[in-house]
């Protein structure tokens, strides 16, 4: 028998993937194991999805409960996990109401389809356009991927939608001459997740926030990436006041589970009627359930402080290295959302730190053009943590 391979290069995957894959087994708390046994420690969490990490028995046992009871009944009719936990997302006072969705893409088309609802409803018929920013990454669908940035995931598939423009990130001058009554709605990130971990700035989100006011235009907050925990703020919008008008959530919502969330406030929700938008799997029971019990553990203030002393923790660590290695330029991101912005070389470069550090068992993220993502599990230690740095400083001192 043919020893088995812990990657793989035969597979049915499209051509838009890697060619080869590493291939995973299992998981516990924070590690993966691939199919021949070795162990990684996961700085990833399979792209900042895996909030509260491997092999939870609680997930596990809330997933087959209620997949024994019912697993899908579309958006016809509902299920007490869904009404549950949507209750917990909507106030009756911020937000009213939630689409569920299963994807960050679709959170984002949803509050973009809001928005021009909304907008088309209150300011008339040429108040449609959609204002976002260099860096920004907000999914791959058409309308989210019209307000992405990065030209190589457009190109293709152009035209794009009408009506969107993109300005440069945090530039309070362009914003002043760009923003107007023509637009319905500017969809943002607070730190961006593949734009290379650039963070707003508090002159550039009070700006924002006032001429948003000022021409009645919607701020779609894309926390996809950041929300529930991820940078010590249930959301990073809130921690850095932003007030969004919608948030749209997706990545850690239901435990690796396929759902997504639009928030949506009473105001844009009494200007939608009924078959203006749908899903067939979003807010399924399944997903619901999970979901109820990571926003009981990630919403809890306990447990929010404890992120936020990790990333101190954490980037301490990095700081660390930063003095001791002369080509890491720049520590960016916030909480557990971190980054080093690399500068890079013949002999360094981010994908080489990723593939050395693999091999010793440490898996790690790129973003931007030249920074190495950390987006742990939000239940990872101290220790785990100084297990991580001493990998990775292994891996820097061969460069």
């Amino acid at each position: 028998m043919a020893e088995m391979k812990s990657t793989t290069t035969d597979h049915a995957f499209p051509r838009n993937y890697s060619n080869e894959f590493l291939i995973l087994d299992k998981g516990h708390g924070v590690y993966l194991y691939d199919v021949r046994g070795k162990r990684y420690l996961d700085f990833g969490s399979g792209i900042a999805v895996n909030a509260l990490g491997y092999g939870n028995k609680k997930i596990a046992d809330i997933a087959h409960r209620q997949m024994l009871k019912l697993i899908h009944v579309s958006n016809l009719f509902t299920t007490e996990p869904a009404l549950d936990f949507a209750s917990k997302l909507v106030d009756g006072e911020r937000f009213s109401a939630v689409h569920f969705g299963n994807s960050g893409s679709e959170a984002n088309e949803s509050a973009l389809k809001y928005a021009k609802l909304y907008s088309l409803r209150t300011k008339g018929e040429n108040s449609f356009k959609v204002l976002s920013f260099s860096g920004a990454f907000h999914g791959r669908t058409m309308g989210a991927l019209s307000s992405t940035h990065n030209k190589k995931y457009k190109e293709p598939f152009g035209p794009m939608i009408p009506g969107t423009e993109i300005i440069e990130f945090n530039n309070e001058e362009q914003l002043k001459e760009t923003l107007n009554e023509s637009f319905a709605a500017v969809i943002v990130e607070v730190v961006q997740g593949e734009g290379g971990l650039f963070t707003m700035t508090p002159k550039f989100t009070k700006t924002l926030r006032e001429l948003c006011d000022k021409y009645k235009v919607l701020i779609i907050a894309d926390e996809v990436q950041t929300g529930l925990g991820r940078t010590g703020d249930l959301y990073a919008s809130d921690g850095i006041n932003l007030k969004a008008d919608i948030i749209t959530l997706s990545k850690p919502i239901a435990g690796g589970l396929p759902l997504s969330a639009t928030l949506i406030p009473g105001f844009v929700n009494d200007k939608i009627e009924v078959g203006e938008h749908g899903t067939t799997f979003g807010g399924g029971p399944v997903t619901t359930a999970i979901a109820s019990y990571i926003w009981d553990t990630v919403s809890d203030q306990k447990f929010l402080d404890e992120v936020k002393s990790k990333s101190s923790y954490l980037t301490g660590k990095l700081e660390v290295l930063q003095d001791e290695y002369s080509f890491i330029k720049e520590i960016r991101g916030k909480g557990l959302l971190l980054g080093l912005e690399i500068l890079e070389d013949d002999h360094v470069d981010v994908l080489k730190i990723i593939g050395l550090a693999r091999e010793k068992g440490l898996l790690l993220l790129k973003t931007g053009v030249n920074v190495l993502r950390m987006a742990p599990p939000l239940i990872i230690s101290e220790e785990e943590i100084d297990e991580g740095i001493e990998i990775l400083q292994k891996v820097l001192q061969e460069l």
